[in-house]
């Protein structure tokens, strides 16, 4: 009887499990940012396992706080595509293809409830489709939150108005999305890092037109020789001067190893807390004040923002992470104590002295917050 009653009922079957792994390469930490609110900014690895299971491919990303019913963030079409790496893109259907054996991984920021705690931790569903179109899920991949609150920093530069360039939020800058395969694991050491561009008045970042960028000079551009200043109180853990500062938009080698020497020219690594490490990266030839060991206080000068390593202009690159070295590092969030929201743009119209840049210092400056790529700000 049994049997006869299974066989005429309609039976809606569970989408199958997804033979997939997933994980995070560093637990996020919420941070405030411009707009007042704070976001969990952070990387999940998606591997296909089975070399024979055949491609997977990606349909929706959901993320659910804690026990929640609701997401608080769901990614498909246009918002998928938005948190792969540079370079990637998504099939024609709006999915990712991930071939068996191999794995993509996913540039994720989720904004917080303003008026609710962060969560302790994150819960994510995955949907999948397969070659023969059958739906698969990956339902309750848990990933834990660091309730460790982000590293409060004062200005490293003076005035501004300055670009937040290729910053962070953006997953295909190529700061978040340099991804580091070392000793068995993956760094992202620029994963919060930002490129200081100066602006003039008009929110320009250099006063030749846009068609002779090629012909401009290092003092073209609005931020260059500025001075650098410490963020904190700290020790200078590792400093190289003597880099010639090079012609903007010039050719660069590209290095044979990921390291500071051969990425940052002329640096500062200042340790401001135990295992807080504030990189300084571009710095003009000759200008470098401090040595290996040297203590120094919050505000002090420290160089001057050059041309040097791998940069195609002058500006400041800055990041903060877990060790004074580049590539096994993992870059953290911060705040800084204070600052002027002055507006948002991009790179392409800063670099264009004919564009139109909408500037208006706001009366209320943003007290720890973090600013986020495309802000322009004043310190």
């Amino acid at each position: 009887m049994l049997a006869a009653l299974l066989l005429g009922a309609t039976v809606s079957a569970a989408p199958l499990q997804a033979p997939v792994t997933a994980h995070v390469p560093l637990a996020p930490r919420a941070v405030a940012v411009t707009d007042g609110t704070r976001h969990l900014y952070y990387e999940l690895d998606v591997g296909n396992f089975y070399a024979d299971t055949g491609t997977l491919k990606l349909n929706a990303v959901s993320v659910y706080a804690d026990s929640g019913a609701a997401p608080l963030a769901a990614f498909t079409g246009e918002s998928l595509a938005a948190l792969l790496l540079p370079g990637k893109t998504l099939e024609a259907d709006g999915s990712l293809a991930i071939k068996g054996g191999a794995h993509a991984l996913l540039l994720i920021d989720v904004p917080l409830p303003a008026s609710e705690k962060p969560p302790r931790s994150l819960r994510h569903k995955l949907v999948f489709s397969t070659a023969k179109g059958e739906s698969q899920t990956a339902d309750d991949i848990p990933v834990a939150i660091d309730p460790t609150t982000p590293v409060v920093l004062g200005p490293p530069l003076r005035g501004g108005p300055w670009l937040v360039d290729e910053g962070p939020g953006y997953a295909q800058s190529h700061h978040w999305g340099s991804v580091i395969a070392q000793n068995g694991r993956l760094t992202i050491p620029q994963r919060h890092a930002v490129d200081f561009f100066g602006l003039d008045a008009h929110g320009h970042a250099v006063r030749v037109p846009i068609e002779k960028l090629a012909e401009s000079g290092v003092e073209d551009w609005a931020g260059w020789n500025a001075e650098v200043l410490a963020v904190a109180d700290g020790v200078v853990r590792d400093m190289r001067d003597g880099m010639a500062d090079r012609k903007p938009l010039s050719p660069q080698e590209q290095p044979e190893e990921l390291t500071a020497r051969t990425l940052y020219g002329n640096f500062i690594v200042l340790e401001v807390a135990p295992g807080v490490f504030v990189h300084y990266a571009h710095l003009r030839q000759g200008s470098v004040r401090v040595k290996p060991g040297e203590r120094v206080r919050r505000g002090a000068p420290l160089a001057r923002l050059g041309l040097t390593g791998g940069a195609g202009a002058p500006h400041l690159h800055f990041h903060v992470a877990d060790k004074a070295s580049f590539a096994d590092a993992q870059g953290l969030p911060f705040v800084f104590d204070a600052y002027t929201p002055v507006g948002h743009t991009t790179e392409s119209e800063t670099l264009n002295n004919g564009s139109t840049i909408t500037m208006s210092p706001q009366a209320m400056r943003q007290r720890r917050h973090m600013p986020v790529n495309g802000d322009i700000i004043g310190f």
